[in-house]
């Protein structure tokens, strides 16, 4: 697996190493247990700060993605996936309640709002495909 940063992302590279990490590990392409590189041989490779590197590893562990050996390394925690999907499913749940609400001030009757829903739920799908 590689890693990228960017400098013109607009994100601090930490966060996108972390982003990078977690979606890795949602894909399963990490899988739980398989070691991430070292600080060292990763912030070399990104061209960063070990600092980089550790700020980002030490942030996925307090959010129990990875979990830190000392001098063995860091690894993809088990259930690592399972708590991502759980987090990405209460940050949906809090969207659609953001947007229901805004639906029902805009009017918009339930079949309405199940028809949008619906229709945006298949324009993603198709983009995916594509």
């Amino acid at each position: 697996m590689r890693f990228f940063v960017s400098d013109e992302s607009g994100k601090p590279k930490y966060e996108q190493l972390k982003t990078q990490i977690r979606s890795a590990v949602y894909s399963g392409e990490l899988a739980e247990g398989q070691s991430l590189p070292s600080l060292r041989r990763l912030a070399a490779e990104l061209g960063v700060s070990v600092l980089t590197v550790a700020r980002a590893y030490d942030e996925l562990a307090d959010e129990g993605i990875v979990h830190n050996e000392q001098g063995r390394g860091t690894f993809i925690a088990q259930s690592s996936a399972e708590v991502l999907r759980r987090r990405l499913m209460t940050k949906t749940r809090e969207s659609l309640e953001e947007a229901c609400a805004a639906a029902q001030r805009a009017g918009m009757s339930m079949s309405e709002l199940e028809q949008m829903l619906a229709d945006i739920y298949t324009d993603i799908e198709q983009q995916r495909l594509d």
